[in-house]
C-alpha cells in the first residue's frame, strides 16, 4: 500500500487509517475478533491504527494494546485521544493539565507501550486556554511520552487560535486535525481544510462512510437496515426524522451510480475523500 507524509513531520503512515472506535463494549466485544482485524489491516499494509480513551471506557485502547504485543508496536504510527469523560468526577475529562497528564499515563497503560506517536484532543475545552492544553502536552513531548501533538473536531477558529497560541508562546503545535469528512458531510470544505492546508496540518478524516450511511447496506427496500452502530445511537438513524432519510435517499443514489460504475459504494465514498488535496 502506498503511503503519505502525516503533514511536514516526515512520519509515512498509510492513506487508511484503522479506526477502532467499535472495538470492545461499543461493537465487537470478542476481543480475539478484534485482535484479528487489526493484524489483518496490518498485513494489508496499514501502518496507521487510531483510538481514544473514552471509546467503551478504555477498551478500545486495551485491546489495541494486546494486538500490537509480540513485537508489533515498532511498526506502527499509533494515535489515541483524550477529553471525554471517563468517570463521575467532572475533573476526570477535559482539557486541563491536571487531566491530561493523568489520562496520558492510564493510556500508556491500557496501550502497553511507553508512547504515543500522535496525542490528540477530542474536543475543543471552551473552559480551558489554549496554553494550558498545549503547554501540558508540549512537557509531554519533551519527557518523551509522547511525538507529536494534534486536535480531532475541533472548529476553524479555535484551529487558528491554538497555532497561534503554540508560535508565540513557543510551544508544540498540532500538526493535524482529525475532522468528520465524507460525501455526506463536506461543511468542512469551507473552513476547516483551507485553515489546515494554510497551516501545513494533515487532516485525518473519520467517519468517510457517514457513520454506515455510505456502506452499501443503507439502500431503499433493504430489509433489514438495524448494526450495532444504529443500536447504540438510534436517533441518528430513525428515518422518521427528515434529515436521516434524506441520507436514506443520497446513499440509494450513490449506490445506483456505484452500481453502474461496476464498484463498491464503500470504495467511492472513501475515494471522495483520500483524493481531497488537504486529506
Amino acid at each position: 500500500m502506498e503511503q503519505r507524509t502525516l503533514a511536514r513531520t516526515g512520519v509515512h503512515v498509510s492513506p487508511l487509517c484503522l479506526g477502532a472506535m467499535m472495538f470492545g463494549a461499543w461493537g465487537e466485544t470478542d476481543h480475539d475478533a478484534c485482535i484479528r482485524m487489526v493484524h489483518r489491516a496490518f498485513d494489508a499494509g496499514i501502518n496507521f491504527i487510531d483510538t481514544a480513551d473514552v471509546y467503551a471506557r478504555g477498551e478500545s485502547e486495551a485491546i489495541v494494546g494486546k494486538a500490537l504485543a509480540g513485537g508489533r508496536r515498532d511498526d506502527v504510527v499509533l494515535a489515541t485521544k483524550f477529553h471525554g469523560s471517563m468517570g463521575d468526577d467532572p475533573n476526570e475529562a477535559g482539557n486541563s493539565r491536571r487531566w491530561i497528564f493523568r489520562e496520558v499515563e492510564a493510556s500508556l497503560k491500557r496501550l502497553n507501550t511507553d508512547w504515543i506517536d500522535l496525542y490528540q484532543v477530542h474536543r475543543w475545552d471552551p473552559w480551558t486556554d489554549h496554553d494550558e492544553t498545549l503547554g501540558a502536552l508540549s512537557d509531554l513531548v519533551t519527557q518523551g511520552k509522547v511525538r507529536y501533538i494534534g486536535s480531532s473536531t475541533y472548529p476553524a477558529a479555535q484551529i487558528v487560535k491554538a497555532q497561534w497560541v503554540g508560535r508565540e508562546r513557543g510551544l508544540q503545535r498540532f500538526v493535524c486535525e482529525q475532522p468528520p469528512y465524507s460525501i455526506l458531510a463536506r461543511g468542512i470544505e469551507a473552513d476547516v481544510l483551507p485553515t489546515c492546508e494554510e497551516f501545513g496540518m494533515g487532516v485525518i478524516a473519520w467517519s468517510p462512510l457517514a457513520g454506515g450511511w455510505l456502506s452499501g447496506r443503507w439502500r431503499k427496500g433493504a430489509e433489514d437496515l438495524t448494526s450495532r452502530r444504529s443500536a447504540m445511537i438510534p436517533q441518528r438513524y430513525d428515518l422518521s426524522i427528515s434529515a436521516n432519510q434524506a441520507k436514506l435517499e443520497a446513499a440509494d443514489a450513490l449506490g445506483q451510480l456505484a452500481d453502474e460504475a461496476g464498484m463498491s459504494l464503500i470504495d467511492i465514498a472513501i475515494a471522495f475523500v483520500i483524493h481531497h488535496p488537504a486529506v
